[in-house]
């Protein structure tokens, strides 16, 4: 028998501890296989750090809103590990801010996209229609101990984290434009404006504010996709495309999650794309990723598009 789960709603507090001590474990265990040196009691912390670049420990209290002795020990554990630095203020010497150091940037690299899967997984078993708190509750304390969470976080590790996702670098050009022109000659066939723009990513894309990302494995390109800017958080979701031999690894969908993740991270407002009907395997993984079809304009810069599409981006909060 389990006393916490005959106590109901009136043993909560004891409840939501048992769970949190369960499922700490269970994130330390996980960034031990992945030989990852991070407390997961740290997270809030250092998260928080790394998306305002710049903070103190003042600002880091009142986000998170816990005790300064709360905060003053998780800077410590950071320091120690040295994941971050503290600098004097320029004018005023008493205050320090408080920033990532070069390894916790690259710490930040490392954690985020498992950080991506922890969130996903934690979602997959919590977002279900349920009576109560307390059944949302058992659910998801029974696949803690069951197993099923962790076996579920460790098959999207070997699947996704096998495959990293880099931004553009001048010497993946050449990837850029042939995965692109193959996967149009394939289908439709290549326009001037294709060739144009695929030729000089850094003049169309990247210098006026967009970005290029790879799919990469084992040091081989695997597919490809650019965010080009439209507007001030508008960008159009553009220039995917995958090796053939590579396909049936789900690496457009990885590429998809990815662009939807960095949009938030930046807060972003919307994302659009052009697409093709006969393509309905791309228009299903795009309506599952929340996209969906608005009027086409009569001066679309694509002559082969017939839908257009687009997902109103809800901001990641700190």
């Amino acid at each position: 028998m389990d006393i916490l789960h005959t106590l109901g709603e009136i043993g909560l507090g004891s409840r939501l501890k048992r769970i949190s001590d369960l499922l700490m474990k269970i994130t330390q265990q996980i960034y031990t296989k992945q030989h990852i040196d991070f407390d997961p009691y740290l997270f809030p912390a250092f998260n928080t750090i790394a998306k305002l670049k710049k903070t103190t420990n003042t600002e880091i209290r009142e986000l998170l809103h816990i005790t300064q002795p709360a905060v003053t020990q998780n800077i410590n554990k950071l320091l120690q590990k040295e994941l971050i630095e503290l600098q004097h203020d320029d004018i005023d010497k008493r205050k320090k801010w408080i920033t990532l150091s070069s390894k916790g940037e690259k710490a930040v690299n490392q954690l985020q996209p498992l950080w991506n899967i922890l969130d996903r997984t934690v979602k997959q078993y919590t977002v279900f229609p349920a009576g109560s708190l307390i059944e949302h509750l058992n659910y998801f304390e029974e696949n803690l101990k069951n197993g099923n969470y962790m076996k579920t976080i460790q098959e999207k590790v070997n699947t996704e984290l096998a495959i990293r996702i880099i931004p553009f670098d001048k010497q993946y050009a050449t990837h850029f434009y042939e995965l692109n022109v193959d996967w149009l000659e394939k289908y439709f066939y290549v326009e001037n404006y294709d060739r144009e723009v695929l030729s000089k990513p850094q003049q169309y894309i990247i210098k006026p504010g967009g970005h290029i990302f790879f799919a990469v494995q084992n040091n081989e390109i695997l597919g490809t996709v650019a965010l080009l800017k439209n507007d001030e958080g508008i960008y159009e979701l553009t220039k995917m495309a995958v090796s053939p031999k590579h396909q049936g690894k789900k690496v457009g969908q990885l590429i998809m999650q990815y662009c939807i993740d960095f949009a938030k991270e930046n807060k972003y407002k919307k994302l659009f794309l052009y697409s093709h009907t006969i393509l309905a395997n791309a228009i299903y993984i795009y309506r599952k990723y929340g996209f969906i079809e608005i009027e086409v304009e009569a001066d679309s810069p694509y002559e082969r598009s017939d839908i257009k599409m687009e997902l109103l981006i809800t901001p990641t909060t700190v």
